[in-house]
């Protein structure tokens, strides 16, 4: 996504001194000068606001790899060294390396690797809470060079070296910002002024502080102090689509600002249409938060009701994350499960994310909702709701505990007695399955049949299969909230399902896992974690 081109502008005025955030049984007033009062629990002290509001367009990778290792396009290893330069730049230890690897390799160096070594710089002044001062020199140099070689950068080069210098603190008025402005009016003739609306004043405000790098580690904290020049009148849907997205994004359990947008979504009911619902409700199932506005329920339900028709994929969207929070309203179930919708879906460009979407839906009615009797989605028009392992999963398996766990059920078990990533119906992928029998033995796979019947029969005694299936589930850091205490509102949902279907379930937490050292104290670890379910192996145990 392209960041929008900010302008420098008069600071907004600050809130009221000692304004506090509404909290959760306070009274609520859906004014825009209460919802104020709910984003901003700090009194307005941003300085460097002023510098953040000159913006550029900038693409997201730009700012850099998550902690989890994601790598921005371009990024992997590649011969030659053009891109050896590069992957200097992105692993160097300290600025000093960083101008080092500048200064010795002027033949290498090309216009994209200065974006690089501001990008780079930004994480290491934003890796501690208290970063070590750089020297000025340091500083000094690296402008010279940038301004040296800013002649020959493109256009969108100055827009990304401009707006990072301005978030990592070169002062508005220095002989780096003002050689990249001057590239810049050089390069872009000025237009004539247009009106600056304050809608448009707002969201680059956000923007600008969703854009520092600093702002994952302490997010609440520098949120609420971007927030805090914000105008009541900023406070719009665009605004609080961005802080909704930010929050997903970072997997940030942050109650207060969640509260904000549960509040704006109730008082601004009636402007909102349900593409931008299904933005604002999205962190709510993503992370697990089911906010304590009593009208969020109700106000959904309406929003539904009136919107269900015009935009099908919003509307599942919107059902999606409220099966995440089990708050499913039969109402709107009615309409997405009848022949016309199913129908009307059916030669739409996305009909088959729609269908997967509408399964797992089925299956939380299934095994979520005894009391419904309404329509359900025809058997013919199911699919699998998860047919292969998550994104996340996929791009983070090198930071994954899964292969030293299979290899310590290996070794302890046996490979006959455990089946990995296996899919059982209605498509959940499990990590680890065992069979066991009725008295803890753990039985060959192979023998037996892995998958429990679904939908699950109404009276589990009549089966004739008396074996248990265990399921291991890691739990790793990633499918936690930012904080680490709590699920993804899609890994709760896998949880709770297939317990539903009569799987037991034996989690393994990352905290414990990376606590193990080697592969003899997992093997340990995992001993007493079957142990302690009554299972029994080897020769003793069948």
């Amino acid at each position: 996504m392209r960041r929008p081109r900010g302008e420098l502008g008069p600071r907004a005025p600050r809130p009221t001194e000692g304004a506090i955030c509404a909290g959760p049984g306070e009274p609520w007033s859906p004014s825009p000068n209460s919802m104020l009062r709910v984003l901003l629990s700090a009194q307005a002290s941003s300085a460097r606001l002023s510098g953040l509001l000159l913006l550029s367009p900038v693409q997201p990778y730009c700012l850099g790899p998550s902690k989890w290792g994601d790598r921005p396009p371009g990024g992997a290893p590649h011969a030659g060294p053009v891109q050896g330069l590069q992957r200097l730049l992105e692993q160097a230890r300290s600025p000093g390396e960083l101008l080092r690897w500048l200064g010795q390799n002027p033949t290498k160096v090309r216009a994209h690797h200065y974006p690089v070594a501001l990008r780079r710089l930004g994480q290491l002044l934003g890796s501690q809470p208290r970063p070590p001062p750089v020297e000025q020199a340091t500083l000094q140099d690296l402008s010279q060079l940038i301004i040296r070689n800013c002649p020959s950068f493109d256009i969108h080069t100055i827009h990304v070296c401009l707006h990072l210098a301005v978030l990592l603190g070169f002062p508005s008025d220095g002989p780096l910002v003002c050689a990249l402005e001057q590239e810049q009016r050089f390069r872009l003739p000025p237009k004539p002024p247009r009106p600056l609306q304050p809608v448009l004043r707002g969201g680059l405000r956000l923007e600008a502080a969703l854009s520092c790098p600093r702002v994952q580690r302490h997010p609440q904290q520098h949120l609420i102090r971007s927030l805090a020049e914000a105008r009541p009148e900023d406070l719009t849907p665009h605004v609080m689509v961005l802080l909704a997205q930010h929050l997903a994004r970072h997997r940030l359990r942050e109650p207060q600002l969640l509260e904000a947008i549960a509040h704006f979504l109730v008082a601004q009911e009636a402007q909102l249409n349900s593409k931008v619902v299904q933005k604002l409700v999205l962190p709510f199932g993503r992370l697990n938060y089911l906010p304590l506005e009593q009208q969020f329920m109700p106000c959904l339900e309406r929003i539904l009701a009136r919107e269900a028709g015009v935009a099908p994929l919003a509307t599942v969207n919107i059902l999606m994350s409220l099966c995440q929070l089990r708050c499913l309203p039969f109402r709107a179930l009615h309409f997405v499960f009848s022949p016309g919708f199913i129908s009307h879906i059916s030669g739409t460009p996305h009909a088959l994310i729609v269908r997967r979407y509408l399964s797992l839906l089925d299956t939380a009615v299934e095994l979520e909702l005894p009391g419904y009797r309404g329509p359900r989605l025809p058997r013919r028009q199911q699919v699998p709701i998860f047919p292969q392992p998550l994104i996340t999963d996929r791009a983070r398996c090198k930071y994954s505990h899964k292969d030293i766990v299979a290899e310590g059920l290996r070794q302890l078990l046996g490979e006959e007695k455990y089946r990995q990533d296996l899919t059982v119906p209605p498509g959940y992928c499990t990590d680890f399955l065992l069979c066991v029998s009725s008295s803890g033995a753990v039985l060959p796979v192979r023998t037996q049949d892995p998958f429990l019947p679904y939908p699950p029969r109404s009276c589990p005694y009549t089966t004739r299969d008396p074996a248990q299936r265990v399921v291991l589930m890691l739990r790793e850091r990633w499918h936690f909230c930012r904080d680490g205490r709590v699920l993804l509102g899609s890994r709760a949902l896998r949880e709770r399902h297939l317990g539903l279907m009569g799987y037991q379930l034996l989690p393994l937490p990352f905290e414990e896992l990376e606590s193990q050292r080697g592969l003899p104290q997992l093997k340990s670890y995992l001993r007493q974690k079957l142990q302690a379910l009554g299972l029994r192996w080897g020769p003793e145990g069948g």
